[in-house]
């Protein structure tokens, strides 16, 4: 197990929260595939990037398939999400069918791909990421549901692969500061943020860091006695109430 090489895909890895687990996996050793629209701005000799809309499923399928064929991989993080953001009168079939595609379809066309090489291994590290709006949030229908059905798509893959030495667990972050997700839907620096960073029981907005330190802990190979858990990075936020 110790011999074992590791090699790491990471969807949405060029930014964000994506960026920083690519960043620690990277100062573990592992090889780094990021899978996403835009390349990385930044390099390390062990990164490599694939550009790839994630809400294409042909196209992710057939990136998968090539990433696998190329590198022995270890372990899946599939990190890429959207918010689409919406009251419920208006959410429509294409936010529901695109951020299905993007958190569930990309993360089993992922999965898949990988699955015979760590099969054989004997060894794979599956990590989903989900979010605290996976308990209920404002304007969040489809990226709640979305969410929450990573809990659960996870819990069910971690039965299915055990057998085989590969674990499967989520981490679901909270309002994390310093990414473009958070920025779309309000700037750290206003009062807004300010606020909804107040309401959190720590007292601050979480940073990208913060989750990736989370996913690096699932992943390590000693981390082999847990799997269907989820994680939430959230400041305490999963056990009071938030005001966005």
């Amino acid at each position: 197990m110790g011999a074992l090489h590791h090699t790491a895909i990471v969807s949405g890895g060029n930014t964000g929260i994506g960026a920083a687990i690519a960043r620690d996996l990277l100062a573990e050793g592992y090889d780094v595939i990021s899978l996403s629209r835009r390349k990385p701005d930044w390099s390390h000799p062990k990164l490599s990037s694939r550009e790839v809309d994630l809400l294409d499923a042909a196209a992710t399928r057939q990136a998968a398939a090539e990433i696998a064929a190329k590198f022995a991989i270890t372990h899946v993080v599939h990190n890429a999400g959207a918010i689409r953001a919406k009251p419920l009168e208006e959410v429509d079939d294409e936010d529901v069918g695109a951020l299905a595609q993007l958190h569930f379809g990309a993360g089993i066309a992922l999965a898949q791909a990988a699955l015979p090489n760590m099969k054989q291994a004997r060894f794979g590290r599956i990590v989903l990421l989900s979010s605290r709006a996976a308990l209920g949030a404002t304007t969040r229908t489809v990226y709640s549901a979305t969410k929450a059905g990573i809990i659960g798509m996870a819990r069910t893959w971690a039965l299915e692969l055990a057998p085989f030495g590969i674990t499967v667990n989520v981490v679901a972050p909270g309002p994390i500061g310093d990414t473009e997700m958070f920025e779309s839907v309000m700037s750290p620096e206003s009062e807004r943020a300010k606020k909804l960073a107040q309401s959190i029981p720590l007292g601050r907005l979480g940073k990208s860091s913060d989750v990736a330190r989370a996913v690096t802990f699932f992943s390590s190979p000693d981390a082999d006695f847990i799997t269907g858990q989820t994680l939430y990075v959230c400041g305490g936020a999963s056990i009071g109430s938030i005001s966005i």
